[in-house]
């Protein structure tokens, strides 16, 4: 059989000469190393194989890294099916429900968006956990439990909303039991970004300034709590940064028919900046803390 190097009968281009790669390769392996890999120009294994919930889209990804990072969260708790886990600040519950269906044990979510709630129970509803995974509203400075009403807790990029990241920690423990191990992730900053950048990653996700890791450990200290581990995760938050920019430019035209040219062109301003602050500036940092028996 003819080897497809006979592309030319069919209309296509005939197959390039060993000369002609060479040629390519030479002139374009700096432009490969900047739109896909400078180690090397295979496709990469961005899920493994037979994976459960493989990736084919960069959205099919980001995806699956918010899938993975409930999973180490989970592992980082060791929660069991006796135990009652509290999602403070649950947005559109996913994080609780995974984490109830892993464990087989209750879940409840608290959030200060209606419509965010609304979507946890339908969405809870649909993955046959509605009975055990609650979710209502409720402010993470003021919540309505009882004392020692948990046995763990997690706080996901949501004290940066707070304006009084002290009292969200001493309502947290207020609510877990003794023994019981609360997962916070906070954002932190580096270096010194310009004014308009902190200003639009402020206003765009209506948060306070980055913390520290050392002010986040007094706060849980001055709470109560034991420290049992701090991880650095900077490197999720500029590949976050990347995603969302790429995914604008890739979905603009779709966000515009949603929310209108006025938005879009708002945002056409906005993403380099959120762009080159979450790569030049941001970290996040994982709190493991636990509270005393």
């Amino acid at each position: 059989m003819t080897a497809i190097s006979e592309r030319d009968v069919s209309g296509l281009p005939p197959a390039p000469t060993p000369e002609e790669i060479g040629t390519s390769y030479d002139q374009m392996a700096a432009l490969h190393g900047l739109i896909a890999s400078d180690v090397s120009l295979h496709i990469g294994m961005w899920t493994l194989p037979g994976e459960p919930n493989p990736a084919s889209t960069l959205l099919e990804l980001s995806n699956l890294s918010q899938i993975r990072a409930t999973d180490y969260h989970y592992d980082s708790l060791g929660l069991t099916a006796d135990q009652h886990l509290l999602d403070i600040g649950c947005r559109s519950g996913a994080t609780a429900i995974q984490m109830a269906k892993r464990s087989g044990g209750k879940a409840t979510g608290i959030d200060v968006s209606r419509s965010q709630i609304a979507k946890a129970i339908e969405d809870a509803e649909k993955a046959g956990v509605g009975e055990r995974v609650t979710f209502q509203y409720g402010n993470a400075m003021a919540m309505d439990f009882p004392d020692e009403s948990f046995d763990a807790a997690v706080a996901l990029e949501v004290f940066a909303h707070l304006n009084d990241r002290q009292q969200g920690f001493h309502e947290a423990f207020r609510v877990l039991r003794p023994g019981s191990y609360f997962v916070v992730s906070e954002f932190t900053m580096k270096g010194v970004p310009s004014e308009e950048e902190l200003n639009t990653f402020l206003q765009t996700w209506q948060i306070c300034p980055p913390t520290t890791p050392g002010a986040t450990i007094e706060r849980a200290q001055t709470a109560g709590f034991d420290v049992v581990k701090v991880e650095d995760m900077g490197q999720n938050v500029a590949f976050s940064g990347e995603g969302m920019a790429f995914l604008y430019a890739d979905r603009r035209d779709k966000i515009a028919a949603v929310y209108g040219e006025e938005i879009v062109g708002h945002m056409d301003h906005v993403i380099p900046l959120i762009r080159s602050f979450f790569t030049n500036h941001l970290r996040s940092s994982l709190f493991l803390v636990r509270k005393p028996l």
